[in-house]
């Protein structure tokens, strides 16, 4: 699959100039759109929408420095409507507007051309199963979070904090599904994997889909489908980040299986001190290829 990563970002490169159509490059990876969508931007930070923008704009910086086509001719090139649009979105990346940079050699920002690669660290192996799971519904407490990528997210530990003791044996209670016990339920609401970007989190139990959810509790229905299980051990939350990252730029690529739409769980039984922890991470997936 790397490959045909590679071969979608070939793709960008040759229209950036023109017309990118998520669809055509879901089509040369071979894989559905919304895979394509959430695959690309765990591996390369950002979603495909702001690479194309940045990638666009390091060309037009490059021309506009140029001189040999009119501001108006770069900003048609780079498909913006107007002049005032495309020195909008040039000020936005380089700090500068194209006329000031044309007259006064500015130093401009630049997006590097992208590609994909697989990195083998150290000698140990990614122990994961792939379970088939009937309709189930998360039930808890939620809260909009931002992406913190590294360290404890303050944010999420203010929420499992403001749940008292009693509501937490009320929410456990609930728990009728594997994974067992509370769990961490992500729900991403875009296909951004930028630091700081908006998610739906759950501290939460699983359950039947058709479970009514008790009063002053949220709840997310799951559809019926494949999931495949992660389990690492190790230092917290080190491990459990690494091994987030190792499933995205590592198994996802060389593995059958796509991304399907739905949350990320995870569960995790820390030790006293809260050093280490034994973690599982459930992705939603369904079969797709590879090669």
């Amino acid at each position: 699959m790397l490959e045909r990563l590679n071969q979608a970002m070939a793709y960008v490169e040759e229209h950036l100039d023109g017309t990118i159509e998520v669809t055509e490059l879901a089509r040369i990876a071979v894989t559905s759109e919304y895979h394509f969508r959430r695959l690309f931007s765990a591996l390369a930070g950002m979603p495909l929408s702001e690479y194309v923008r940045r990638r666009r704009l390091t060309l037009a910086g490059a021309e506009v420095l140029a001189g040999e086509r009119t501001l108006l001719e770069i900003a048609v090139r780079y498909g913006y409507g107007s002049g005032e649009a495309f020195a909008r979105a040039f000020r936005a990346m380089h700090g500068t507007g194209p006329g000031e940079a044309r007259r006064q050699g500015a130093v401009l920002d630049s997006q590097p051309r992208m590609s994909f690669r697989l990195v083998i660290e150290g000698s140990s192996s990614m122990r994961y199963r792939i379970v088939e799971k009937p309709e189930l519904r998360v039930v808890g407490r939620k809260a909009r979070v931002p992406l913190i990528h590294e360290g404890v997210n303050p944010h999420i530990a203010e929420l499992i904090q403001s749940v008292g003791p009693e509501e937490v044996q009320r929410i456990t209670a609930l728990s009728s599904q594997e994974p067992e016990g509370i769990l961490s339920v992500v729900q991403h609401l875009s296909d951004s994997r930028e630091e700081g970007v908006e998610l739906d989190y759950y501290h939460a139990v699983l359950t039947e889909a058709s479970h009514p959810v008790p009063d002053g509790l949220d709840s997310l229905v799951i559809e019926a489908g494949l999931w495949a299980v992660f389990e690492n051990t190790g230092a917290y939350p080190q491990a459990l980040q690494e091994m987030w990252r190792d499933v995205f730029t590592q198994w996802f690529p060389s593995n059958p299986f796509v991304i399907r739409e739905g949350p990320e769980i995870l569960r995790t039984r820390p030790t006293a001190d809260w050093k280490e922890s034994d973690s599982q991470l459930w992705i939603p997936v369904e079969r797709g290829s590879i090669g």
